[in-house]
């Protein structure tokens, strides 16, 4: 999942979890389209809706609902994406608040995911392909498509629907590599076809549909949930993808060199993976503005240190250029770059570090923020980029002996 550094704030647990792996169930769970129930009252519906089937119900109106009712597939596996928990549900996801240290943090904000958000068909035989679809079923195994919700019928007939706030989908160009670029946002409705964006998240009226254009999803496809945003990796895509003991080692061989701080002269050292939010003693800061790295110390604070103040808006001491100082954090999902290169750029504000082209990648990509603006986030902490770029390289001196 986007914005997390690793794990969640409070930890991994069963189907709450920063990473999903999808593997091959044991036996076939998927459904397809069968029978379709139509001009039948609500009651009908729901006698329909009732059988131990899975079925999508459309309300036209009070009178008026169309069932359609969904088959076993005994070559494909359905996985389903939500804030419930109920069982139908295999991955459970909540909203991301950026720089958020704790599910506490997250409380207060009224979730705009949906319960039951999407749903993800498999095929179980090579290629694999994955298709993406809005809305899961429930535990009755049933979708309801409201009479506020946007839904047609589609010219051969049959009938299709957006959630609320809608699933958003970007393929990257040229996949994700360090020569991936943008791809446009797209909205997929409830049958997994593709549109262009609604005028705002909810609008009742549906974008204009995208024939060229996929469900299917390639390494590096962004799913947005309007809340939270997923990354899909695939197992070839993330056999080139750095291994967390690629990271450590990585790490390991910054604080060989021995970077030190220009004003205090003590060594820095990036912390382990797992000390991932408090600073120590040895952790390295920068000055976003220049990307000088010193270590912690107040030289250039001392009215805001008299105050009794943080202080972070710095002036460096190296150039003399002002703007926040804060501490550098390793990105420690491997699954976020693009390479394999070393650790040489932090974001800004948050001061997350990984590759140049890991950087520069995401700093492109506008993530989807509330229910109708865009805007380039660090994929480690959701935190809303700033400066320039929106990251910065870093200039670490060497040790003096």
């Amino acid at each position: 999942m986007c914005r997390y550094n690793g794990s969640l704030p409070n930890g991994d647990r069963g189907r709450r979890k920063s990473r999903f792996a999808l593997c091959k169930r044991p036996k076939a769970n998927g459904v397809k389209p069968s029978t379709v129930h139509v001009a039948c009252s609500p009651q009908a519906a729901k006698a329909i809706s009732n059988k131990d089937q899975h079925s999508i119900s459309y309300t036209l109106s009070r009178a008026q609902t169309v069932v359609v009712e969904y088959t076993h597939d005994s070559n494909t596996d359905m996985f389903q994406i939500g804030r419930s928990t109920e069982s139908p549900i295999d991955f459970v996801v909540t909203d991301t608040v950026a720089g958020s240290q704790s599910n506490a943090d997250t409380q207060s904000v009224q979730s705009t995911i949906s319960r039951f958000a999407c749903r993800i068909m498999c095929q179980r035989t090579p290629p694999y392909t994955a298709r993406i679809y809005a809305a899961g079923f429930d535990s009755s195994k049933n979708i309801f498509l409201g009479e506020k919700a946007a839904k047609w019928k589609t010219s051969d007939g049959q009938m299709d629907g957006l959630t609320t706030n809608g699933v958003l989908v970007m393929h990257p160009r040229h996949g994700f590599t360090q020569d991936s670029k943008p791809g446009v946002w797209r909205e997929i409705s409830v049958c997994g076809n593709v549109f262009t964006l609604r005028e705002t998240r909810s609008a009742q009226q549906r974008g204009k549909m995208v024939d060229t254009e996929s469900q299917e999803l390639v390494d590096g496809s962004l799913i947005d949930l309007c809340g939270a945003t997923l990354l899909w990796r695939t197992a070839e895509g993330l056999s080139r993808t750095p291994t967390l003991k690629h990271l450590e080692a990585l790490r390991q061989e910054i604080n060989a060199a021995r970077p030190q701080c220009p004003v205090g002269f003590n060594t820095l050292a990036f912390p382990s993976m797992r000390r991932k939010d408090t600073p120590d003693e040895k952790q390295p800061w920068v000055y976003l503005h220049c990307g000088h790295v010193h270590g912690y110390h107040n030289w250039g604070n001392h009215r805001e240190e008299r105050e009794g103040r943080e202080g972070r808006h710095r002036e460096c001491p190296m150039c003399r250029a002002k703007g926040p100082y804060v501490p550098l954090w390793l990105g420690c999902e491997a699954g976020f770059y693009v390479d394999a290169a070393p650790p040489t750029h932090a974001f800004s504000p948050c001061g997350h570090v990984c590759s140049d082209k890991t950087a520069a990648f995401w700093s492109q990509i506008p993530l989807p923020h509330g229910t109708h603006t865009f805007h380039a986030a660090c994929p480690f902490c959701a935190q809303q980029l700033s400066g320039e770029q929106g990251f910065v390289r870093l200039i670490f001196q060497g040790p003096l002996d």
